[in-house]
């Protein structure tokens, strides 16, 4: 009924706004000769109730619109003149092979009223570009993702989100310290490394975060979640390995991490070491990673 590719606004489908994407594969760029039936069809099942007209009727084709047909759809009124002394040649017995359809009586009214500024054509760098912009065009063409923005710094106080990964930091500087350290204020003035120690491995966090909410917009679902597995893996084994203390167990974990190779995942374009840390802290915020065994949840 003149649709390849239909593109719903709303639930109600093609009985509610909808894009249609009329998709041609010729080997030159297509002529109103080549397109009139499929302005009949979409003119006529619309007037048959099959459908609503739609918002928008774009043409694609691999070697695109040609210069004729471009400048009459960019004349609706022209472009309407011309299908009219053209539908008895091209469309009258074309659109259905159960009848014969003729340009008269009311459907003559529904053609005389259609809106002719509906149609109008892509072109492939607009359909790339578009595609740029989904979260399948990495996976599908390979390539680069597009730049991704600076992590968000991690703020002042500890947020919520953080509760967890930070109290196992402490777990560990606890057993390394051989003291009780609950929070930043009570690492004592004896170790200041720790606390820069720790703003580095929030920022690892952070970068991870951002990392998550891009891939969010950029890849499949499902692709950071794999990376978090993919590090999960490769740092288990050492995680479980026999350590000095919690500290030292978290420090053999974030290097592993870094040396981690990740190159079947879409983002490995734009993953940092940070991030590759700062997926083990979310790992710790799961719980699927803990520094200090005797103490995990």
């Amino acid at each position: 009924m003149g649709i390849d590719v239909a593109g719903y606004l709303s639930d109600a489908g093609l009985n509610g706004e909808w894009d249609n994407y009329q998709c041609k594969h010729y080997d030159k760029p297509l002529s109103p000769a080549m397109m009139w039936i499929e302005f009949g069809k979409v003119i006529y099942y619309s007037f048959k109730t099959e459908y609503l007209p739609p918002r928008k009727y774009y043409f694609v084709a691999p070697r695109g619109v040609g210069t004729t047909l471009a400048n009459l759809m960019n004349k609706p009124e022209e472009l309407r003149s011309r299908l009219r002394e053209q539908w008895d040649s091209k469309c009258k017995s074309e659109i259905t092979k159960t009848a014969s359809i003729l340009l008269t009586g009311e459907f003559l009214e529904w053609f005389e009223q259609f809106d002719f500024s509906i149609f109008s054509y892509k072109t492939v760098r607009e359909l790339i570009e578009g595609h740029e912009r989904t979260p399948f065009h990495a996976v599908r063409f390979g390539g680069h993702l597009r730049p991704r923005p600076l992590p968000t710094p991690p703020p002042n106080e500890h947020a919520e989100q953080e509760s967890r990964y930070i109290r196992k930091i402490c777990d560990a500087y606890s057993d390394y310290l051989r003291t009780t350290v609950n929070t930043v204020a009570d690492i004592p003035s004896s170790a200041p490394y720790l606390r820069d120690h720790l703003l580095r491995q929030r920022t690892n966090f952070f970068s991870a975060e951002s990392l998550r909410n891009f891939a969010r917009d950029n890849v499949p679902e499902g692709t950071f979640d794999h990376m978090q597995n993919e590090v999960f893996h490769g740092v288990i084994d050492t995680c479980e390995s026999n350590h000095t203390d919690g500290l030292a167990r978290m420090r053999e974990v974030l290097k592993q991490a870094a040396q981690i190779s990740l190159t079947a995942n879409p983002l490995r374009t734009v993953v940092q070491i940070q991030d590759r840390q700062g997926i083990c802290h979310q790992l710790a915020n799961d719980n699927r990673l803990t520094w200090v065994p005797k103490i995990a949840e």
